[in-house]
Parts: structure tokens; C-alpha cells; sequence
């Protein structure tokens, strides 16, 4: 290993050499520095899957331009919007089709005593090019009180879904209709819910008896083939100036509420001090260590100093310290990470993935926070005469 570094660094490994002198407290500072680094990731993978699990609620739209209320933050809050409003968006040049968009929890106890939660989306079956593949079979929605469910949902009994189909359907009661599971989708939970359900707008007004047809929660509109989307908004805004709506591309609501998610919400907040902290912890673990090698090496480096090495000299040797100490400890810890990510995938069933962009990004960081630990640690052998440090 010495000589393999030596060629690549085109002198003497010094930093490598100072630290594998002592192994005991290379494994202690490499192991820290996995640490940090699985804090990160863990962090980070929440806050991943609270975004993609925002984009999941959305992904079976096609949809272009969005109509809510102007309190609604995520698909699934906010107040009512009147039904006529639909139908001045359809007057607009450019609007081709509108279809309305109801929302709600519908709990499901299972045979076992457990209860799944399904944020229902109400949807008409007879606009079925708003919808794409993932929405499964919406012809079957047309059949009375029947519904398509989640067969990823969190604490759903495993093979319950496996096996229906509109000739085979399963039945359940959910509150207090009895409905007809025709047919399944795959989304996954999410934190607000366990899963996922469409049936038909008829089918939703049975479930919420409270519910008025006139009120939907978000209208979608399509544009025609050819128009600017943005533009198509902006008409819509001028024709319907209503302050209490908001009016925005798919494109903008989705990101609006992956932006409110991890930026409003105590969760999101939450990872994202996590995230802090794991580098804050990082940090920390590799200066108590490089300040430490610092410390003991003092006369050898005092002995350079007076020979002529240098300050960029002992920089070098210190971030090839910092770098050895990253790529030591970030290895094992993407390691452990990926097992970690399986097991909360499995448990709680949200889309947490370990993407190269995120793993990049990482070692990134932690190569450039163990680096600036390696220069906070050698400011006192940058500032010291070689005689004083003897």
C-alpha cells in the first residue's frame, strides 16, 4: 500500500505512514468517521423518501395545470374548490379538458384486527387520459362502489391482493360502505398514509357521505397539444381572478409540495438537522484526531520546518490524512447503509434508495469536511517558529 501511494503521490506517503503507525486509533478515527457518514445517509434517505413519496402521490397524473385552493399545501389539505370553476377553466383558449380531483383517508381493518389507512383519491373513470399506466385498471372503476388499492401499502396482510381481479374481486368495509377491490396499483406508503386507493367520484361521495360533488379538492386541467403550458396558466389566472385559488403547472404543485414537505413540515425539518449534525459529528471526530497526530508528530514537523519544507508542504500531508480518513471510513459506511436502507425499506415501506448521485455526494462531503478538520487541526504548526515548536 505504501509503495502504490508513493507512485501516486510521487514522494514519501508520510500522512499514510503516520497514521497506520498506530492502528488502533486509525480503525477509532475511521470507524467515527463511518459513523458520521451512516448518520448522513440515514438522514438523508429519509429525506429522499419523504420527496420521492411526494412526487409518488402525483406520478399517475397527466395532468398539466393544477387548480387548488389557495391554503393547500399538499395534495391532500387545503380547502374545497367550486365546481364551476372547471367549467370557466374549459372556456379559456388553450384548456382542452378538466376533470375534478376528490381526496380523503379511508381505513380498512384487516381480518387480524390491524387497520390500513388508503388516502382515497376520487377521480372520474371516463377521463381516463388523465391518467397513465400506473393507475391500473380505471375502465373497472365504472362498476358501482368498486376500487382499485395499493398492494404495497404498509401493514397490508402479504398475498392479500395477489390474486384479484374484476372476475375475482376481494370485498372489505371501509366507512361503512362495502367495497370491491376490482384490481391493484403499486405506489407504496407514504408518511401520511399507508397507501393508496382510487375508486370513482360516484364511489368517493358514498364513502364521504359529507362530501358535496360541486366541491372538489384540485382541478386538472390538460392543454392542447401545441400550447405553453405557463402561458395556458397565466390565462386561467386572468380568467378566473379569484384570490382564494391557486392556479399552477403539475410541474410547479408537485415541486411546491416536495418544498413545503422537507421545508415547512417538523419532519422534513427534522431529517435536515440530522443531516447537520451527522457532518457537525464528522467534523468534529476527524479534528480531535488530526489535531492529535498534529500534536505527536510536533518535533518531526518542527524538524521540516527548519529544513525548508514548505507550509504547503505539511497542507498536503494533512489532507492526504483528511482523504485516507474519508475514504476509510466512507466505504464501510455505504456498506452499512445499504443494508440499513433495505431493512427500513422492508419495515416501512417507503421508497428509501441509495442513487449514485447521493453516494457521490457524500464522499464529497465528507472528503471536504474531513479537509477542513485537516486545516483547522495544523493552524498552530502554520503559525509556530520551528524553535518554539521544539
Amino acid at each position: 500500500m505504501s509503495n502504490l501511494m508513493m507512485r501516486l503521490l510521487g514522494r514519501i506517503p508520510l500522512g499514510w505512514l503516520q497514521l497506520v503507525s498506530n492502528k488502533l486509533r486509525f480503525a477509532a478515527a475511521a470507524s467515527g468517521v463511518g459513523f458520521a457518514c451512516i448518520l448522513v445517509f440515514v438522514q438523508l434517505g429519509m429525506m429522499g423518501a419523504f420527496s420521492d413519496a411526494t412526487r409518488l402521490s402525483y406520478s399517475g397524473f397527466r395532468a398539466d395545470i393544477m387548480i387548488s385552493a389557495s391554503d393547500s399545501h399538499e395534495l391532500f389539505d387545503g380547502s374545497n374548490v367550486a365546481r364551476r370553476r372547471m367549467y370557466q377553466a374549459l372556456a379559456v383558449p388553450g384548456v382542452q379538458q378538466a376533470c375534478p380531483l376528490f381526496v380523503g383517508m379511508t381505513p380498512w381493518q384487516q381480518a387480524d384486527g390491524s387497520t390500513v389507512e388508503f388516502r382515497t383519491l376520487g377521480i372520474d373513470p371516463e377521463l381516463d387520459s388523465f391518467f397513465g399506466p400506473e393507475m391500473g385498471d380505471i375502465e373497472a372503476l365504472k362498476l358501482g362502489n368498486s376500487a382499485l388499492v395499493d398492494r404495497h401499502a404498509r401493514g397490508l396482510q402479504p398475498d392479500l391482493l395477489s390474486h384479484v381481479t374484476r372476475e375475482q374481486p376481494l370485498k372489505f368495509e371501509g366507512l361503512g360502505q362495502q367495497l370491491s377491490i376490482v384490481g391493484t396499483v403499486s405506489f407504496g406508503g407514504g408518511f401520511a398514509g399507508d397507501g393508496f386507493m382510487f375508486v370513482s367520484n360516484q364511489t368517493f361521495m358514498r364513502l364521504f357521505a359529507s362530501r358535496f360533488s360541486g366541491a372538489p379538492n384540485h382541478i386538472l386541467l390538460r392543454v392542447a397539444p401545441g400550447e405553453d403550458v405557463d402561458v395556458v396558466a397565466r390565462r386561467v389566472r386572468q380568467a378566473l381572478e379569484v384570490p382564494s385559488l391557486q392556479i399552477r403547472s403539475l410541474a410547479q404543485a408537485i415541486e411546491q409540495d416536495v418544498k413545503y414537505q422537507t421545508t415547512v413540515r417538523p419532519t422534513g425539518l427534522i431529517f435536515g438537522f440530522g443531516v447537520a449534525i451527522g457532518i457537525v459529528v464528522g467534523i468534529v471526530i476527524v479534528y480531535q484526531i488530526l489535531s492529535t497526530d498534529v500534536a505527536d508528530h510536533l518535533r518531526e514537523y518542527a524538524t521540516f520546518k527548519a529544513m525548508g519544507y514548505s507550509q504547503g508542504y505539511f497542507r498536503s500531508v494533512i489532507i492526504e490524512e483528511a482523504i485516507i480518513l474519508a475514504v476509510a471510513g466512507f466505504f464501510p459506511a455505504l456498506i452499512a447503509s445499504l443494508t440499513i436502507y433495505a431493512v427500513m425499506a422492508k419495515a416501512t415501506g417507503l421508497p428509501i434508495e441509495m442513487g449514485p448521485d447521493r453516494a457521490l455526494l457524500v464522499l464529497v462531503g465528507t472528503v471536504a469536511s474531513c479537509s477542513l478538520s485537516g486545516m483547522i487541526a495544523m493552524r498552530k504548526l502554520a503559525t509556530a517558529d520551528p524553535a518554539d515548536l521544539f
